[in-house]
């Protein structure tokens, strides 16, 4: 005869009890750990990012000089920036025409670099990095200098420029000049932009070059049919992402004009006249209106920009979405 064995039930809804607290602890467990671990980043957003933005939303309804306490205006700030600073107006025309000037001859630069790496078999690690260091080094107000002792009277663009019997001067010292030496700078600086089309254009498939190649296409015509539209996802990253640099530019403008602007306020870039407000003229409630404007701007920008993306970038997976 067969004996069965019954485990009794409150046993059982002690074990289901204790198997229900133990997935739970377990599922809690590494949620902890990650909270551990995002911790440093959490802190870093709120005590270095979020916390100043407020601080800086707040005071741009403020007349605050950094010595008093602030002084609640309202919009007064934001009034006497549209209305009655002419020299607000002269920075917004030469940042949108440096970023015009600028953005496209670097992402020009870039991708005919680019292009023409690809092509190379042997060394192409050490030129992809020698072309890719004046991004590091471009930033650096050392830099800014020397580019402003080249364009400057007497210096090596005058030099070379005289002797070809093009008698200009120096760029520097000449308002229909000195942005375009500055946008130069900026030009100089085409390493990062390079280095994603690089990355960009292998990933191109050889297949579709020879198959044109059959059909009779030319480079050019490979270049304009497959390789733009290709390759139109990273030079919309990069247009995005160098025309938020371009609108926040500064240290170039600085070390050119010596922090004035000049001349006559050819290279009073945005950045410049907001670093001038704020702690050369002491106005920093002012300073604090002119970047939360220069945030919303560069956000309408970049959301232009997302908007026209629908007409001229391809993705691959389109048909399948």
């Amino acid at each position: 005869m067969t004996t069965t064995t019954r485990t009794p039930p409150k046993r059982t809804a002690e074990r289901t009890a204790r198997t229900g607290s133990a997935g739970r602890r377990s599922r809690r467990e590494p949620q902890g750990a990650a909270w551990v671990f995002l911790s440093p980043w959490v802190l870093g957003a709120v005590v270095l990012t979020l916390l100043p933005m407020a601080v800086s939303l707040y005071l741009s309804f403020t007349d605050y000089n950094m010595f008093d306490a602030p002084q609640w205006i309202g919009l007064r700030n934001y009034t006497q920036m549209f209305t009655e600073d002419a020299r607000y107006w002269r920075s917004v025309v030469s940042t949108l025409t440096y970023v015009v000037i600028a953005v496209p001859l670097q992402l020009g630069l870039a991708l005919a670099v680019a292009l023409a790496l690809k092509s190379i078999r042997r060394g192409r690690g050490f030129y992809r990095s020698a072309f890719y260091a004046p991004s590091l080094l471009g930033a650096s107000m050392s830099i800014a200098l020397v580019w402003r002792a080249i364009f400057n009277d007497g210096g090596t663009v005058d030099d070379l420029l005289s002797r070809a019997g093009l008698d200009i001067g120096g760029w520097v010292n000449r308002p229909g000049w000195a942005l375009l030496a500055v946008a130069l700078l900026t030009v100089w600086q085409f390493g990062a932009p390079m280095v994603i089309f690089l990355a960009g254009l292998q990933q191109i498939p050889s297949e579709l070059y020879e198959a044109a190649a059959v059909d009779g296409a030319g480079r050019w015509r490979q270049f304009v049919s497959i390789t733009v539209p290709m390759l139109s996802p990273v030079i919309f990253f990069n247009l995005v992402l160098q025309t938020i640099q371009a609108f926040q530019v500064f240290t170039p403008a600085f070390a050119v004009s010596g922090g004035k602007g000049g001349p006559a306020d050819s290279t009073l870039f945005y950045t410049l006249y907001l670093y001038d407000r704020g702690f050369t003229a002491s106005h920093m409630g002012y300073a604090s209106a002119m970047a939360w404007v220069l945030l919303v701007a560069i956000g309408i920008v970049t959301a232009l920009l997302f908007r026209s993306s629908r007409g001229w970038v391809f993705y691959a997976n389109e048909e399948e979405r």
